[in-house]
C-alpha cells in the first residue's frame, strides 16, 4: 500500500476548506461566548471508564481503545466530548450555580454511521449545567439556531422528541432489557407488525399506545392528539407540556415532532432535538443534535441537570456556500530595505502580502492577488497597482 494512502473515511483538509472551517470555528465560538459560554479544552486521550461513563453501548462501539504504556490502564480516543465536559463541571469546576461551557476539537470514531461521514469529526458543542427547567432547553435550541445562522444557513427545521413519552407508555410493565431494546428499534422504524409481535402479552393499553406512537409525528398539533390518544399519566403530560412550550417559543424554525424517535434513548433523559438545513444541492442535512442528559455527571459524584448540543464543523462546511478567496497583494522578493519596510507596513495593516520567490511563480488556492506592489521609477517609492 502506498505511504500516502489514508485509512477509510479519514481525509486531509486542504487550504480552502481548512480556512472555511477555521472561520466557522471562530464564528461559532464567538456566538457561544455572546450567550455567556466559557471555553474548555478537554484532552483527546482519557481513561476509558471515564470516557464511556453513562453514555450507553453505542459510544463504546465508536471509541478507539488502547493501552497506556506508562500505567498499563486502558485509554480511549474520545468519540464524544460531552462526558469529558461533564467531568470538568462535576470534578474540576464544582460550581454551585449554572455553568455554561463550550468546546471545539477533534473526536475519532471507529466506524461511520452514514455514507460519506468522516471518522474524524471536528466537534463543536455547548452545554448548560445546573438548571433542570425548560428555560435551559430553550437556550440550547436557540444557541444551536444562532450558530447555524452565523454559518450562513437559513430555512432551518427543528425536529423534537422526548424520551419521557416512551418511559410513560412503558411504565406499567417491567421487561428484560433485550426486549425493551427491540421495542425501541421497532418504534424508531415505525414497524407496526414488529411492535404487535413484541408487545404480545402486555396490557392492552400499552400495546395500543406503542402502535399509536408510530403515528404521532407531524407539526406541534400532534401533541394535543397524543394527550387524547395515549393513556394519561403525570409523566406523560409533563413531557408533552414541555414539548408544547418549547414549540411555542421557537422563532425562525419550522417545528416538527416525532414521538417515536428514540435515537440516543440510552443517553438522553428528556427532550432531544435535531436541526436540519438544506445542503448545497437542496438535500436535507441533520447538522446539529442535542437534548437533555441529566445522568451524564452522576459517575463523577455530581448528578447535575444538563442540556446541550453538538455539531461537526467538517459536515457543516460542506453544507454552506464556499467563502470567496482572500484578497492579497503580490510583491517581489528582495532585500531592499524600503521594499521590506513597505511589505511589513502592509502586513501590520492586516493585508495579505505574497512574495514571489526568485525563479518561481506562486501557486495558491486561497488568495486572489488583485494588487501588486511595484516601485515607482520616478520617486523610488513602493506603491500598490491594481491588477
Amino acid at each position: 500500500m502506498s505511504a500516502w494512502v489514508l485509512p477509510d473515511h479519514i481525509a486531509d483538509v486542504l487550504p480552502s476548506e481548512a480556512r472555511h472551517i477555521e472561520e466557522l470555528r471562530r464564528s461559532l465560538l464567538d456566538t457561544a461566548r455572546g450567550y455567556g459560554y466559557e471555553l474548555v479544552m478537554p484532552p483527546l486521550l482519557e481513561h476509558l471508564e471515564s470516557l464511556l461513563t453513562g453514555t450507553g453501548e453505542a459510544l463504546g462501539l465508536h471509541t478507539f481503545k488502547l493501552v497506556d504504556q506508562l500505567s498499563g490502564r486502558s485509554l480511549g480516543l474520545r468519540a464524544d466530548s460531552t462526558p469529558q465536559v461533564a467531568r470538568i463541571d462535576a470534578h474540576l469546576l464544582n460550581r454551585l450555580g449554572v455553568t455554561r461551557l463550550c468546546y471545539c476539537g477533534p473526536v475519532v470514531h471507529t466506524r461511520v454511521d452514514r455514507p460519506g461521514a468522516s471518522r474524524e469529526p471536528l466537534q463543536f458543542g455547548a452545554e448548560i449545567y445546573g438548571h433542570g427547567g425548560r428555560e435551559a432547553d430553550l437556550e440550547a435550541l436557540e444557541l444551536a439556531q444562532a450558530c447555524l445562522a452565523a454559518a450562513g444557513l437559513d430555512g432551518l427545521q427543528l425536529d423534537m422528541a422526548d424520551v419521557r413519552v416512551i418511559d410513560a407508555v412503558m411504565a406499567p410493565v417491567s421487561l428484560d432489557p433485550s426486549r425493551v431494546l427491540s421495542i425501541h428499534t421497532a418504534l424508531a422504524a415505525k414497524d407496526v407488525s414488529a411492535l404487535t409481535a413484541l408487545s404480545e402479552g402486555l396490557p392492552h393499553t400499552v400495546q395500543r399506545d406503542l402502535v399509536t406512537l408510530t403515528r404521532l409525528f407531524g407539526d406541534a398539533s400532534i401533541l394535543e392528539e397524543a394527550r387524547q390518544r395515549l393513556q394519561p399519566s403525570p409523566a406523560l403530560h409533563e413531557a408533552l407540556d414541555s414539548l408544547s412550550w418549547l414549540a411555542s417559543q421557537v422563532r425562525g424554525m419550522a417545528v416538527t415532532i416525532d414521538l417515536a424517535d428514540l435515537r440516543g434513548y440510552a443517553y438522553y433523559t428528556g427532550m432531544r432535538f435535531a436541526v436540519f438545513a438544506r445542503g448545497r444541492r437542496g438535500e436535507p442535512l441533520e447538522l446539529a443534535r442535542g437534548g437533555r442528559y441529566d445522568e451524564v455527571g452522576a459517575i463523577f459524584g455530581r448528578k447535575r441537570p444538563a442540556v446541550g448540543f453538538s455539531l461537526d464543523l467538517k459536515e457543516l462546511v460542506s453544507a454552506v456556500a464556499p467563502r470567496p478567496l482572500v484578497a492579497a497583494i503580490r510583491a517581489p522578493w528582495g532585500t531592499d530595505a524600503s521594499l521590506r519596510q513597505a511589505i511589513a507596513e502592509l502586513r501590520q495593516q492586516g493585508q495579505t502580502v505574497v512574495c514571489a520567490l526568485p525563479g518561481h511563480d506562486h501557486e495558491v488556492d486561497e488568495f486572489l492577488c488583485d494588487r501588486e506592489l511595484v516601485k515607482d521609477p520616478a520617486s523610488g517609492a513602493w506603491t500598490l497597482k491594481t491588477l
